[in-house]
């Protein structure tokens, strides 16, 4: 029989999963609007390939996350059934694809992020999350090679890209300090030896972004403020424009299948 601390384990790793696959998920719909628009056909491929990567990532940890919960909710009915205010994902990751140097750069800063947490995760004290974390690391590396790569490229390329790339960073940057700032349902993850504490990851990617920033001529903003709460449910006006097309055909037709 489950303990009351079991239960709370649980609980929060529960969320913590959601918080996972929902960032997966939003980004790798994000980055599926360029289907068919991107600038370069070579592109219009490589981002599908990078939204396919991420949608296949969340599918794992929304799955996992709906056999923690034990209410028979499974990837589908968690990505397609609940209301922005029951998605837990990173604002980083809702925010509008704008031009192709912020669609880049707001992939860079994640890519950053998401290397050093797979790889501390391939660690875990849970099975089912290491094993994700190894299958994902590999994609999450390939992703950031190829954004480190285009920002250093535009950022340091004609002053038009550079331009657009110093303006792509300072809009995106006030959304990073979300990505550090644990709470609750980290620490209790923490505890139990499934997942760092956030902060903890700070440091090294400021490193990698700033070796990538400064090779591509880019400063980084000088402020300290961040928006936060999108992991608790608060989010942009964004997110609810995103789900209202992600979410259509299920909402449409409840229960189709092909």
């Amino acid at each position: 029989m489950a303990t009351a601390v079991d239960n709370i384990v649980s609980d929060k790793l529960f969320e913590w999963l959601l918080r996972r696959g929902d960032s997966a998920l939003i980004l790798g719909h994000r980055v599926s609007e360029w289907c068919g628009h991107s600038p370069v056909l070579e592109e219009d491929i490589a981002l599908a390939n990078v939204a396919l990567d991420l949608i296949g990532q969340a599918r794992l940890w929304l799955t996992y996350a709906g056999e923690i919960e034990g209410k028979g909710r499974g990837e589908n009915e968690l990505a397609f059934l609940r209301d922005a205010w029951d998605f837990h994902n990173f604002l980083l990751v809702e925010q509008p694809n704008g031009d192709f140097g912020k669609t880049l750069m707001r992939q860079f800063l994640y890519d950053a992020y998401q290397v050093l947490l797979l790889e501390a995760l391939e660690n875990s004290s849970d099975q089912r999350v290491a094993e994700i974390a190894a299958k994902a690391g590999k994609e999450a590396a390939y992703h950031l090679d190829r954004s480190a790569d285009l920002v250093i490229r535009l950022g340091d390329g004609t002053s038009e890209s550079h331009r657009r790339m110093q303006t792509a960073l300072e809009t995106l940057w006030i959304y990073t300090g979300e990505l550090f700032s644990g709470d609750e349902v980290d620490e209790v993850v923490s505890d139990a030896g499934i997942a760092p504490m956030p902060e903890t990851l700070q440091s090294s990617w400021r490193q990698i972004v700033d070796e990538v920033l400064t090779r591509a001529t880019l400063e980084v903003p000088d402020t300290t403020f961040s928006h936060t709460g999108g992991v608790t449910g608060r989010h942009s006006e964004h997110l609810g424009h995103l789900l209202a097309e992600m979410q259509f055909l299920q909402r449409a037709y409840p229960g189709a299948t092909w």
